[in-house]
């Protein structure tokens, strides 16, 4: 039998400048999210959507969410393995295409990790983990776009 798991947050709208929405250019797009005994996310929407650029928007937190799941994963796979990762760390980026109705999707994303392992003879196995990484990542399973992978193993 499959295992159920549910997760529970909070977004809540920051941006009422006073008008509420009577107006899409007097209102902010700024967020705070929330979850239990968890530091809060600040959000906004993309800086060409008037957002605020200094704050995370949704498009980045999926990239996150992609990125962070396949290194979880990744490391997992690489301790059962006796792969020896020192250092991890993903340079990732997506595409999103907006149509003329303003909606939109993202078409591709592709995870650079650079990844560092403590022996010469573990470089082959350490590249070879990333394709079984990307078939259980719960978050790349759930998109309907591309997550390639573009991965550098260093020997420390």
């Amino acid at each position: 039998m499959n295992k159920i798991h549910t997760y529970d947050l909070t977004v809540k709208w920051t941006g009422n400048k006073g008008h509420g929405t009577f107006d899409s250019r007097l209102y902010g797009r700024d967020h705070k999210i929330s979850g239990k005994n968890k530091p809060d996310i600040l959000g906004s929407s993309d800086s060409s959507f008037r957002g605020d650029k200094s704050k995370y928007n949704p498009e980045e937190l999926l990239l996150a969410a992609l990125s962070s799941c396949h290194m979880l994963w990744y490391l997992d796979l690489c301790a059962d393995a006796g792969v020896v990762v020192v250092d991890y760390s993903d340079n990732a980026s997506g595409v999103m295409e907006e149509k003329l109705d303003r909606s939109g999707q993202f078409t591709e994303v592709t995870l650079k990790p650079i990844v560092t392992v403590s022996e010469a003879s573990m470089v082959e196995k350490a590249n070879k983990l990333h394709a079984r990484a990307r078939e259980l990542c719960f978050i790349a399973n759930s998109v309907n776009f591309q997550v390639k992978h573009n991965p550098t193993c260093i020997v420390l």
